[in-house]
C-alpha cells in the first residue's frame, strides 16, 4: 500500500515544501552540501531573518537539521525525510496517473459512442474518480 493510499501524507512536510522560496533552500543546501542562514540569504533575494525563518518550518518538518558552527547554525538536508518526501510526492504522482488514465478512458467511450451515434452509459462515470 502507497503512502497515500494508507492516508500517511504528512501534512506539515508538504506544507513546508509548499513554498518556493524553501524549495530553492532545499535545492541550494543539496548542491552546496549545506549552508548558513547567511550564505542562504546571499543567494536568495531575502534577508538572512527571513531565510532563519524559513529554515525554522524546514527544521520542524524534519526537512533539515542544523549544527552550530561559531555563531552560526550550519544547516543540512536530513536524507531519510528528504527521501520520505520524494517517496510520498511518487506516490501522489502515480495515484493522480492511474485518475487521469481513467478519465481519458471514459471520455474516449464517451466519444465512440458519440461517434457511433449512441448515447453515452453512464456506468461507472462517477465511481473512483
Amino acid at each position: 500500500m502507497t503512502p497515500v493510499a494508507a492516508g500517511v501524507v504528512d501534512d506539515e512536510l508538504w506544507s513546508a515544501v509548499g513554498d518556493p522560496t524553501r524549495r530553492r533552500m532545499l535545492d541550494i543546501l543539496l548542491a552546496a552540501g549545506g549552508g548558513t542562514a547567511t550564505s542562504l540569504s546571499d543567494q536568495l533575494p531575502i534577508s538572512r531573518q527571513a531565510v532563519a525563518k524559513h529554515l525554522a518550518v524546514l527544521d520542524r518538518a524534519g526537512l533539515v537539521h542544523g549544527a552550530s558552527a561559531g555563531r552560526e547554525r550550519r544547516y543540512q538536508i536530513s536524507e531519510a525525510q528528504f527521501a520520505r518526501a520524494v517517496a510520498q510526492l511518487t506516490a501522489v504522482s502515480d495515484a493522480w496517473d492511474r485518475r487521469l488514465a481513467r478519465i481519458k478512458r471514459i471520455a474516449e467511450t464517451i466519444q465512440r459512442q458519440q461517434d457511433d451515434g449512441r448515447a453515452p452509459s453512464h456506468e461507472g462515470r462517477a465511481s473512483g474518480v
